[in-house]
């Protein structure tokens, strides 16, 4: 009778502490997970684009007067309710030259990101590295159309 009784204990024991564990686990990695291109949007974007997209960030007092940014909430509904998802990351990486992001020559979040590679690890395929970030902040942004 005691060995069975020490059995159950045993077992349940064992199963509170996996149980326990597995609980502990889940909660890390959803408290250490980043959102890339939230993290992106915020520390490149979001000073000309404001937080929300709409244009409104605290730099766009510091542009030429007269010029306008696009309101980033709304470009699904200006392309008939079609997010342009390959048009915005040709923005972003410089293939689309926008004036205000770099000229032609150095479209300039695709360069800071294979910069950035390069001074991580020169081992990582530094244009692998720039496209993930580029496609992260593309998906963001996307986050951001009007309902």
């Amino acid at each position: 009778m005691n060995s069975k009784l020490v059995r159950a204990f045993i077992v349940g024991a064992i199963a509170v502490g996996i149980a326990t564990m597995v609980h502990a686990q889940e909660s890390s990695l959803t408290a250490g997970s980043i959102d890339i291109g939230k993290h992106e949007y915020d520390k490149h974007c979001a000073q000309c684009h404001g937080l929300s997209g709409k244009g409104d960030g605290p730099y766009v007092q510091l542009l030429r007067a007269g010029t306008v940014l696009p309101n980033l909430t709304e470009l699904s509904k200006k392309n008939s309710g079609v997010y342009p998802f390959l048009r915005v990351y040709w923005i972003i990486d410089g293939t689309v030259p926008v004036r205000a992001h770099g000229s032609a020559n150095m479209p300039i979040w695709g360069q800071v990101y294979k910069f950035q590679s390069q001074n991580l690890d020169p081992l990582y395929d530094s244009e692998l590295f720039a496209r993930t970030k580029i496609f992260a902040l593309t998906e963001y942004v996307w986050r951001l159309q009007a309902k």
